[in-house]
């Protein structure tokens, strides 16, 4: 069994079905974040369905069509990345990601789905590969983005869960876009990736879908201490600074006044001008307000300073669109 180290705590190796009861632990610690999102994880939920996701895996590792890896943390596993399609024959494959939270924070699946696009454009001569999110899914976005991946489109109502219809986008990168290994500047780093990472954690800090709590305390550290949030819906503006943005959308997000919450950017243009940059950004959002089901879209623009401490926003105004049931 080969094992790909990460970091100087983290290791990459296969999953196989003889790892069937470390992996079920896994699952049950992971499923709060994931169940929404990877589609076997509600069918994982004991010995035998545990064994069958891994074998169904190996079988496809077998006939060269899909493969899975384990992410271990301290010799934990605490998540894991898989071609859930490996086409030798169009050159297109499709990669995919989970993670429990004591994996989080560490960059372990960026660099484990780094490992996988390499092998497969060096290695196997693919010529595109993909990946394929939930619209809601904010963490697989944001991922997909700190790969250097394009986001091609969105399929609308593609797939039913819950009893609600949901959008599906499609992100790639091509083998002529990949980086050659020794040098990552044109995915990870830079003016935009930075920027592309500060509103990823603004919108992410909404979240509480799956039993996450909302942490709106994050925004504190995106923006200048002066930073202004202006909402613009209707004729009135709502200048505030960020305390007074943060404390009532805290409350409602955690005091089951909104539940089930996620917004997330559908598309954005951005501009940097050497030391300030600006982005508009289309979004969506969706969520339970007191009982009952929403969804809504509008636009944000966004103002960002790059200070010594690196990219901070200094203002937002968004305008909603009205919300439909």
């Amino acid at each position: 069994m080969f094992i790909s180290p990460l970091d100087d705590h983290a290791q990459l190796r296969p999953l196989e079905p003889w790892q069937a009861p470390e992996f079920l632990a896994h699952i049950d610690r992971a499923r709060p974040l994931v169940d929404p999102w990877i589609p076997w994880a509600s069918l994982t939920t004991d010995f035998a369905s545990a064994g069958a996701t891994l074998q169904r895996y190996a079988d496809l590792s077998s006939s060269d069509s899909g493969r899975i890896y384990g992410i271990w943390l301290d010799g934990v596993l605490v998540g894991g990345v898989m071609f859930t399609r490996f086409d030798t024959s169009s050159g297109v494959c499709e990669i995919g990601c989970w993670l429990e939270e004591a994996g989080q924070g560490r960059g372990l699946v960026t660099r484990a789905c780094r490992a996988l696009i390499d092998w497969a454009f060096s290695e196997r001569g693919m010529s595109r590969v993909e990946w394929w999110v939930a619209s809601g899914n904010t963490r697989s976005i944001a991922s997909a983005r700190r790969l250097g991946m394009t986001r091609d489109g969105v399929l609308r109502q593609r797939y039913p869960y819950r009893g609600l219809r949901h959008d599906s986008e499609v992100w790639s990168v091509l083998a002529q876009e990949w980086p050659p290994a020794g040098d990552r500047s044109v995915s990870t780093s830079g003016d935009q990736a930075e920027i592309d990472r500060l509103m990823g954690r603004f919108m992410d800090s909404f979240t509480n879908t799956g039993g996450r709590r909302a942490d709106l305390q994050v925004i504190r550290e995106l923006f200048v201490p002066e930073g202004r949030i202006i909402s613009n819906i209707g004729n009135d503006p709502v200048i505030m600074d960020v305390d007074a943005f943060v404390e009532p959308r805290q409350k409602i997000l955690t005091d089951g006044t909104l539940t089930e919450f996620s917004e997330w950017e559908v598309s954005e243009r951005t501009e940097i001008f050497g030391s300030v940059a600006h982005r508009f950004s289309e979004y969506r959002k969706s969520g339970v307000r007191e009982g009952a089901r929403f969804e809504g879209h509008g636009h944000k623009t966004t103002q960002f300073l790059r200070t010594r401490a690196g990219w901070r926003m200094s203002s937002m105004a968004w305008d909603d669109e009205p919300a439909r049931p």
